[in-house]
């Protein structure tokens, strides 16, 4: 008889994390038929579509349990969609583990993959006395960095953005304090506090798998294995990339649209311009970008989403807002032809995998980041929040595959740097070097997921000593 392994994943309810944890499930079972995967996802609210897409194109093999969603109604009307998300992680934990007891009560439950966001999972693996993973949806860099932020603090007194000299991490490039993550912006809040605690989790982990390959970040991996194999730190498994392959939209006439106006411009030709699943930018920036990008003369084609407070939209599928009323007037009709504005939310994927897209300027989120590399496409790096400017030192002066904005003293990129970097990139000679730097990471990346590749032999070593602890249950 057959002997199925079953894995749990939690996940949480952020949608750039939920893609990348599921691109993961979805991987893992491919590879490995005979391990049973089950999600397990916290909520509050309704989905909206796009993350209904996701669960859509899940293959039957991986079962999916959604948990009852939290009561968020005694918190103000307008908290921070951080604050919900922690918020919500934390009044799901008791739904969580009575979901993995009940898992394991039936089932041979061998693992718990939790993301790492959700580190409060970890100690349940403990308690149910299965091996219990974070994946990490970021960088080396990053996990490097939470593994070292309680050594940091003890070693600094002062704000980070305040010391003078960049800051050694193991195995990284030295980084400046004003480009670590949000949190530690401000070491007197409440932020601060749960991004060190939440860290200190990591040591509970039988292992983190890291979101990335081997050869893109294989300075900090081998630092990172260096302090495992004395171990200080938790095993690190580097198991990535894991992108979106297929599509997963809302659906729109807007696709045929945009796929159209790509399929008639030249190769190489056109400058992709999006800010992610959730980001957006103010008013007064999105005029500025407008007119950036119309004073370099380089097509382009901009997912455009109106401004929103916080930074970041909670729900990526409402649409309150029409976006081109923050355009500056004309704008359309002075580009027409020349580039293309499509409001809310496009194929991402599809769009970096047309031959007419020759530069993609982003937010250096993870997942965006990782599809450009997949396809190839030289970067700008314009980070707007989260690990973000950690992302952008690892592109631009580590890798040298992005060309990073500079943001004026007013905390404005303004139209004539855009316009500068635009070109820089198109039709610049650093541009070329840059395309040749990123088309052997391409290579790579492609590489690592082969059969025989690094990320894909890591994986497969897991998976067995998974499997071997199924056969051992089962005995």
């Amino acid at each position: 008889m057959e002997v199925k392994t079953h894995i749990a994943i939690v996940s949480v309810p952020v949608y750039s994390h939920l893609r990348s944890i599921l691109e993961f499930s979805k991987r893992l079972v491919h590879l490995h038929h005979d391990i049973h995967v089950t999600c397990i996802n916290p909520t509050f609210g309704s989905p909206c579509n796009n993350t209904k897409a996701l669960f859509d194109s899940l293959p039957l093999t991986l079962n999916q349990m959604f948990l009852p969603p939290v009561n968020l109604e005694d918190l103000p009307h307008d908290t921070h969609p951080a604050i919900q998300v922690q918020v919500t992680i934390s009044r799901s934990l008791p739904l969580i583990y009575d979901a993995l007891k009940a898992l394991h009560a039936t089932s041979s439950l061998v693992a718990i993959i939790s993301d790492g966001l959700i580190t409060q999972v970890l100690p349940f693996g403990k308690e149910l006395n299965v091996l219990s993973y974070s994946y990490f949806p970021s960088t080396a860099m990053l996990l490097s960095l939470c593994l070292y932020s309680s050594m940091l603090d003890k070693a600094i007194s002062c704000e980070y953005r305040d010391l003078v000299e960049p800051i050694e991490i193991p195995g990284c490039i030295p980084i400046h304090g004003t480009d670590l993550p949000d949190p530690l912006q401000n070491r007197s809040g409440a932020a601060y506090k749960q991004f060190l605690e939440g860290n200190e989790r990591f040591y509970l982990a039988d292992g983190i798998l890291v979101n990335n390959f081997l050869e893109m970040e294989e300075g900090i991996i081998r630092a990172l294995q260096e302090e495992q194999e004395k171990g200080r730190i938790p095993c690190v498994y580097a198991v990535g990339p894991f992108v979106q392959e297929e599509q997963c939209r809302e659906g729109s006439s807007n696709d045929i649209k945009y796929l159209r106006w790509l399929d008639k411009q030249p190769c190489n030709s056109v400058l992709y311009v999006s800010f992610g699943s959730g980001g957006t930018l103010s008013h007064e920036q999105i005029k500025e970008l407008a007119w950036g990008l119309e004073l370099s003369g380089q097509k382009f084609l901009w997912v455009l989403r109106p401004p929103n407070k916080f930074g970041i939209i909670a729900d990526i599928g409402a649409r309150n807002e029409d976006p081109f009323e923050f355009l500056p007037d004309g704008f359309v009709k002075r580009t027409e032809g020349h580039g293309l504005v499509v409001p809310y939310w496009a194929s991402q994927v599809e769009i970096l995998g047309h031959g007419a897209i020759g530069g993609f300027l982003s937010h250096c989120g993870w997942n965006s980041t990782l599809e450009g590399v997949v396809h190839g496409i030289p970067l700008i790096a314009w980070p707007l929040f989260a690990e973000q400017k950690m992302n952008a030192v690892l592109l631009s002066d580590d890798l040298k595959v992005a060309l990073r904005v500079r943001v004026s003293e007013n905390g404005i990129v303004e139209r004539e740097e855009i316009s500068r970097i635009i070109r820089k990139l198109m039709v610049g000679e650093e541009g070329k070097e840059i395309i040749q730097r990123m088309k052997v990471l391409k290579d790579a990346a492609v590489d690592a997921i082969k059969n025989e590749g690094s990320s894909t032999v890591t994986l497969t070593q897991l998976a067995l000593k998974w499997k071997s602890l199924s056969l051992e249950c089962c005995c």
